[in-house]
């Protein structure tokens, strides 16, 4: 039993509320990818999204938790299994900190199912997550979190832009590369041709729910409340985190006004998202202000990014993961070394700050793409990774699960 002197009790209720918080945005993203896909595809999109809990929980636990945050060196964590009790001197208990952790974890896995959805193998899919969530997610993110050499060099990522949403969007970006284009989605000419989702209600409601969450993604991640200092931190980081949700929404609005002659529900949603993401590296940091900025950035750069994955690269990312959780997390944390108003650089700190940024992302990207891309080809060589085209068109619910979401 852990020494229990030092554990706060209202930090550690204010950290399991944030975890229970995150948990669901889990059901966020499960309405999100299903509305935006087809009917065909729910029940495949839905138990995809169980097993990347489920998966995360356990394996995490097992040996992810040691490894992102065990005592080794710089690039990697120790061989803890099943055993999270080495953390310790904290104001809050180890278990406290393993769910916490944990929820992050089947998060980032999560947002790789969005772009790959409706054409991937469900047994390959579940080999998919285990490596998400055993070496590809702890090792870069005890780069960051757990000691590595990203945080000793002052790289910063309060809640994850990078550490969680980056890293999911490349790993999604790989596979998409990988399985190549749904049937359909691009005509002989190579024009793009919109599959629309089933139901945009789930979408937006799902949407709803990931902006409720965040308000324990974020504000969570500061692991304490006691305190007026903590207090006054979380405050901000809620403030901070909810101004560009909002201003990512505005910006893509009034430019699918503009450009196409009417607002787009599914773009808004996705802007509300982009918004989100791009401030979690930052929310600590920036004033309120350059929180609106970021989210306003980060909306607009997602449509950018949509259509040139889309139309340009002819990569088909039906929930558009890659450029919501991909670009602008990216995006985000770069513009955390702009924003930051002590250290930023329109703050006066110089180009240092914003150096250390671009590093952190650019290895934590790479890192995540190559073991992605690399996953992706082995699984497709020993037994192919998509699905069959007779079960592509007909849809994966009945094939791969023996039931459908929608029984006339």
């Amino acid at each position: 039993m852990e020494d229990i002197i030092g554990i706060s009790g209202l930090d550690t209720v204010w950290v399991l509320i944030a975890a229970m918080l995150v948990f669901f945005m889990q059901p966020g993203f499960a309405l999100v990818e299903a509305g935006f896909t087809r009917s065909k595809n729910t029940a495949n999109i839905l138990m995809k999204n169980f097993v990347d809990f489920m998966i995360g929980s356990f394996l995490f636990w097992m040996i992810g938790f040691g490894l992102m945050h065990g005592c080794g060196n710089g690039f990697i964590g120790g061989l803890h299994l099943f055993d999270w009790s080495f953390i310790g001197d904290s104001n809050i208990p180890a278990e406290c900190t393993l769910i916490f952790q944990t929820v992050f974890c089947a998060t980032a896995a999560t947002i790789v199912s969005g772009g790959m959805a409706e054409r991937t193998k469900f047994s390959m899919y579940i080999l998919i997550s285990i490596i998400i969530s055993v070496v590809i997610y702890p090792i870069e993110g005890h780069w960051t979190w757990g000691g590595g050499w990203l945080s000793e060099l002052g790289f910063h990522d309060f809640a994850g832009s990078t550490v969680v949403h980056s890293c999911g969007g490349v790993i999604a970006l790989a596979g998409a590369i990988v399985l190549g284009p749904r049937i359909g989605k691009y005509s002989r000419s190579g024009e793009s041709r919109a599959i629309p989702g089933h139901n945009l209600t789930f979408g937006a409601l799902g949407v709803f729910i990931l902006w409720f969450g965040w308000f324990g993604f974020n504000p969570g991640s500061q692991l304490a409340a006691e305190g007026a200092g903590n207090a006054i931190a979380i405050s901000h980081v809620m403030c901070t985190t909810n101004m560009a949700a909002a201003t990512g929404g505005l910006s893509v609005l009034f430019l699918t006004w503009l450009v196409y002659g009417k607002p787009s529900l599914s773009l808004v949603c996705n802007g509300i998202l982009a918004g989100l993401v791009g401030i979690t590296a930052g929310c600590d940091l920036v004033s309120i202000g350059g929180a609106a900025i970021i989210g306003a950035v980060c909306g607009l750069a997602m449509v950018g990014s949509v259509a040139l994955i889309d139309k340009v690269c002819k990569i088909d990312d039906p929930v558009g993961a890659v450029s919501v959780h991909g670009t602008c997390g990216i995006l985000g944390t770069i513009l955390t070394g702009l924003f930051a108003t002590e250290d930023g650089l329109f703050y006066g700190g110089g180009a240092h700050f914003l150096g250390i940024q671009a590093l952190g992302v650019t290895v934590t990207v790479a890192w995540a793409f190559c073991l992605g891309f690399l996953t992706f080809k082995i699984l497709d060589k020993i037994h192919g990774i998509r699905v069959e085209p007779r079960i592509e068109e007909e849809g994966l619910d009945i094939y791969e699960h023996g039931e459908t979401c929608y029984n006339n």
